[in-house]
Parts: C-alpha cells; structure tokens; sequence
C-alpha cells in the first residue's frame, strides 16, 4: 500500500488530529502518502440547537463513517468520545492513540478556580455529564448553554460575559490555549467523558493491511481503557444526552475503572469504581455498569429518556 486517504472533520481541532495521526503514519512508514479528505458532519452543521436536543449517536461522525464504508476514504480520524458506542456495521476500530490528559478545565474570567467562582456566576457548557456534576457541587452556578469548536466557545465567553467555561483539557492544550486555563478540574469534582483526550482511527472490518499500518501507531494502554470506558456506557446504552462519566487508568499491571450515572440536576448519582486485568477491559467496563445498574442507575437512566421522549 502506497497512498491512504483519511478522513475527517473540518474544525480546527479535527484537522489538528488528523494531522497527528498523518504525521504519525508517515513516521512509521516513509514512503506512505496520506491524503486528508475534510467532510462535514450533521453536528457541524446544526450550530444554534443543544446537543441534547438533537440526539447523539453518529452526529460528529456518521457521515464519515458512510464515507469510510463507501469506499471514498480508507481511514476516519475521530475524537474517541464522539464515537458512538456501537460501531456501524462493517467498521472497526484500528488503531487508538496515546491519551493525552482527559480531564475537564476551567477557563475563568476571575482570579482562582472553580471553588473561588461568586455565587450565581454564569458557566458556559452543553454537556449534559458536565452539567449534572457541576450542579451537584454548585448548585448556585447558573449554567449557559454553549456550543462550537474551542475558539468559538472561547470567543462567547467573552462575548455574552460568561464568568467561565468548561472544556476538555486536551483541545485545549492541542490548539494552544493552555495559558488561559484557571483550573485542571479534579475527577472527583468532574468525571471525564468516555474516551476523552484520546483519538481514535476507524477502518473497514476486513482491511487487514491497513489494520496492519495503523498497529504500528496503536497505543495498547489507551486502547484498552478506551475500551473498558466504551463498554461501561455501552451497557448502560448512554449517549451525550446522558450524563454518564468514567475513566480507565492502567497502573503496573492493573486497571482501574471509574464511573458515574448521575440525574440531570445532580442531586442522584450512583458511581462507584472497578479494578482488574488489562485485558479484561471489556468484562470490567460490563460489571461496573451493570453494579450500577443493580443499585438503581436504571431508574435515573429510565426518566432522563422519558423527559427526552417528550421534547
């Protein structure tokens, strides 16, 4: 194989991580050409509407994914945490990069963090996960709907004087803006997103050579957790209009999941944490959900899609 064509979305960190990956493949394979195709998805085309209120599965990625099964690119470069939880039918995960730090940040206009933000100050977020668990700490915080790529949400923070955002720390920092975070935010004040700060390359169920190259860019540990997390959200069938948290961290020879199903204001959560081999990713992320499920999750999971149903 001489030449891959990659596609991906067009915003400016999507084309920053197709360029990693790129760069990593070119690396690993010299005399490989990879092209880079942009294509446009549903959630970049839908910009004034909450994520919750359009659903979730496939909106950042379905068109690329169909690009991928039409045969018009060979690879699709995704934010992990974008992914839905179930591929689509003839695609596979190929190759999951190395994890940059998954956590949550603040980006403040006050001095301090986010325990010093004033009472009733305005945080601008859509995640529905960030949402429930800033509420259970907060409940004081009046949250603003905020959508875009990271310059943009940067832009209306100062535009609509919001007195904060929440963001994921490795857009952040792979677009540049890491002087103006206030605060790394804590896991234990703000579960990540399944997958956040990895990035994930999809190919065609069956593309063995290309499955091979991208083994060589693969990073085990990542991939792994990623998987135990997947498999976690999975179970409990949750998407971005669920607020749903967990991370996986592999230490020596373990792996430690955690992860959290809380109701939409935060006042219920069951979250709990699981450890085992690495290579029972997969098991962990199905036990862990399902000892949530067994203490009630189901119930807040159940009337969060009821009050989705009636919007």
């Amino acid at each position: 194989m001489s030449k891959l064509r990659l596609g991906t979305r067009g915003s400016k960190l999507a084309l920053w991580q197709a360029n990693h990956v790129a760069d990593l493949l070119r690396r690993a394979v010299p005399e490989l050409e990879v092209t880079i195709e942009v294509i446009k998805t549903q959630g970049d085309k839908i910009l004034d509407v909450s994520l919750s209120k359009i659903g979730d599965k496939g909106l950042f990625t379905k068109e690329i994914e169909l690009a991928l099964l039409n045969n018009k690119v060979d690879l699709a470069v995704h934010s992990m945490k974008d992914l839905p939880s179930v591929l689509e039918p003839g695609l596979c995960i190929g190759a999951v990069l190395s994890r940059e730090n998954p956590q949550d940040v603040l980006l403040s206009r006050h001095a301090g963090g986010f325990a010093e933000l004033p009472r009733g100050a305005r945080v601008g977020t859509s995640s529905l996960r960030r949402i429930a668990q800033i509420k259970a700490s907060r409940p004081d915080l009046i949250i603003v709907d905020l959508r875009g790529n990271v310059d943009t949400r940067i832009r209306k923070m100062q535009e609509e004087g919001l007195d904060a955002i929440v963001l994921a720390y490795a857009g952040v920092k792979r677009l540049g803006y890491e002087d103006l975070i206030t605060e790394i935010l804590p896991c234990d004040l703000l579960l990540p997103a399944v997958g956040q700060g990895a990035i994930g390359v999809e190919i065609r169920a069956g593309d063995n050579e290309t499955a091979g190259i991208l083994a060589l860019i693969d990073h085990e540990p990542t991939r792994l957790g990623v998987l135990a997390e997947r498999s976690f959200l999975r179970t409990l069938e949750g998407g971005c209009q669920i607020p749903i948290g967990a991370l996986a961290e592999i230490t020596g020879e373990g792996l430690n999941l955690s992860g959290i199903v809380s109701s939409l204001d935060g006042t219920v959560k069951y979250q709990g944490a699981l450890q085992g081999k690495p290579e029972e990713a997969e098991e962990i992320g199905l036990s862990l959900a399902n000892q949530l499920l067994s203490r009630g999750a189901g119930q807040v999971l159940t009337e969060i899609r009821r009050l989705g149903d009636k919007k």
